[in-house]
């Protein structure tokens, strides 16, 4: 690992002497690796189901945590993680408090992938907050009304950062970046890459 890099990116931690720098966690299944801390930043890369990841900790009152994996440093989604507590393995988004799991904050260092701002003719690319989370355009929830798809019996939890089983069919959104589908009478938008969930519509 470039330790030029690691250096700089440690700078987008507060505390950058949390407790416990050897804190490890292990991946619960294959995930996605994020630049910033949300699926609308761009892809680092995939770690694979059971990989070693040194924790450096999470955002605070948010489910996004900063690890280092299979050589690549970034933000995955709490609940994707788990971390041995009195002898068996606990997932994150469930023990924070329990863990002790450190606060770290994020700065945006760099521009996520696509224009800052629609392009011409581009009016629907959906746009970011503070949080990392997508901010849909109207036109996406009248698009999403006006050309219904049947709702998807789910048991799993629909949340924003949970991902989707591959064999769930999701429909694309003309001229915007994430497909939609409809779980329980409920429409959320999804990434077709990742498979995550990235906006649950009320």
């Amino acid at each position: 690992m470039d330790l030029k890099a690691l250096a700089a990116g440690a700078m987008l931690l507060t505390g950058a002497g949390f407790a416990s720098a050897g804190m490890m966690a292990t991946t619960a299944t294959d995930l996605t690796v994020y630049s910033g801390p949300g699926a609308d930043y761009p892809s680092v890369g995939i770690a694979t189901r059971c990989s070693a990841a040194a924790l450096d900790g999470c955002l605070e009152g948010e489910s996004w945590c900063r690890i280092d994996v299979n050589g690549m440093r970034g933000w995955v989604y709490a609940k994707e993680l788990t971390v041995d507590y009195d002898g068996a393995p606990v997932i994150v988004q469930e023990r924070r408090a329990d863990l002790g799991i450190p606060v770290v904050s994020y700065e945006q260092t760099t521009v996520v992938d696509g224009p800052a701002s629609p392009a011409p003719g581009d009016e629907l690319i959906g746009t970011v907050d503070g949080s990392g989370a997508i901010v849909p355009p109207p036109e996406v929830r009248t698009y999403i009304d006006s050309a219904p798809v049947d709702a998807v019996p789910y048991d799993g939890e629909v949340v924003v950062g949970a991902t989707l089983p591959g064999d769930m069919v999701i429909t694309q959104v003309p001229n915007y970046q994430y497909s939609y589908v409809r779980i329980n009478d409920r429409p959320m938008l999804v990434d077709p890459q990742s498979r995550r969930i990235v906006y649950v519509y009320e």
